[in-house]
């Protein structure tokens, strides 16, 4: 096990360790404290950041696998840590913090560059996370890492409504059926981003019951997916939003009856609302959604490492949350 030393007197940081199940109320504890400090920073006072539900953090933990890392001082207490997520070729960095008394001596440096250096050695060949795009301090060090800005990630919102027909979900499927969809969505990404795999998501989500993934169909054929998540993101929270973190279509055309079939999937989940995390590369989908009534709510600025830059597919659509 690798161990590094702070450039700065204090306790030794040392890893990194694979993050644990047993370590969220830590992961928690340094993610709420880093990020109240970087909105104060950001003259939001006032404001605390919330912990995130457990559930939530299982899952990033489970899905990153290999890539949980985390870093402690040499009492045990978690002080850093980056959750990494290869997705086929795919692969991005995040949640990542590093706590408030570690930072400004060369530790965000090191959990960066272990992240990059995982996806790396996994065969990623897009490597990138999202920050907040008011926050410069946070983007002049990304850059420094080799990291280049692109477009805005704008969360929009749908209000909830029922549609002509249930929507088909995966984990309502029989068993049997299960591992033919799975191969079908893999086809239909594959198809659009090669490489690119997002099955480990949709079953993992539907065997921790955190949500379920809507199948869009043109006869018989699969023309399109969104795996979402309904479990509240902030631990003690009602249910609210329907949150989409992967969607893909074989055809731009498929956008709308996607939307209708996710707005009336929040309907029968008991949440008020869809959340679609829309990147700024898809224009048209952008400005249809505003035209059906979706308000903006959050943005995001998501960056690339120089030379594993992200594609955008020739046709369809695919959108792949970079957060949890």
């Amino acid at each position: 096990m690798a161990t590094s030393r702070s450039w700065k007197p204090g306790p030794q940081l040392e890893g990194p360790f694979p993050a644990r199940l047993e370590d969220v109320p830590g992961l928690n504890q340094v993610f709420s404290d880093a990020f109240t400090e970087r909105y104060r920073r950001d003259g939001m006072v006032g404001v605390r950041v919330p912990f995130l539900n457990p559930t939530v953090w299982r899952y990033a933990i489970e899905d990153a696998a290999g890539g949980a890392l985390c870093w402690r001082a040499s009492n045990g207490e978690i002080v850093a840590f980056n959750m990494v997520h290869r997705s086929g070729t795919e692969g991005w960095m995040g949640p990542l913090a590093v706590r408030q008394d570690f930072q400004g001596a060369g530790v965000g440096k090191e959990v960066v560059r272990r992240g990059v250096e995982w996806l790396k050695d996994a065969g990623a060949a897009v490597i990138g996370l999202e920050t907040m795009p008011r926050t410069l301090d946070n983007i002049g060090f990304y850059s420094s890492q080799g990291f280049t800005p692109g477009r805005l990630t704008l969360t929009t919102t749908l209000e909830a409504e029922h549609g002509a027909r249930p929507p088909r979900l995966f984990g309502r499927l029989p068993s049997a059926e299960k591992d033919h969809a799975l191969a079908a969505c893999r086809a239909l990404l594959d198809g659009l981003l090669p490489g690119y795999d997002h099955t480990r998501e949709i079953a993992l989500t539907d065997d921790l019951a955190l949500g379920d993934t809507a199948l869009l169909h043109d006869g018989d054929e699969l023309v399109g997916f969104a795996l979402c998540h309904t479990v509240p993101l902030v631990e003690g929270r009602m249910r609210e939003e329907l949150r989409v973190l992967k969607l893909a279509l074989a055809d731009a055309r498929y956008f709308e009856p996607m939307l209708a079939t996710l707005r009336d999937f929040a309907r029968r989940s008991g949440t008020r609302r869809v959340a679609i995390r829309m990147q700024g590369e898809y224009t048209a989908a952008y400005a249809r959604l505003i035209a059906l009534g979706g308000r903006v709510r959050w943005s995001d600025l998501r960056m690339t490492l120089a030379g594993y830059d992200e594609k955008v597919p020739p046709r369809g659509l695919v959108l792949s949350n970079w957060e949890i």
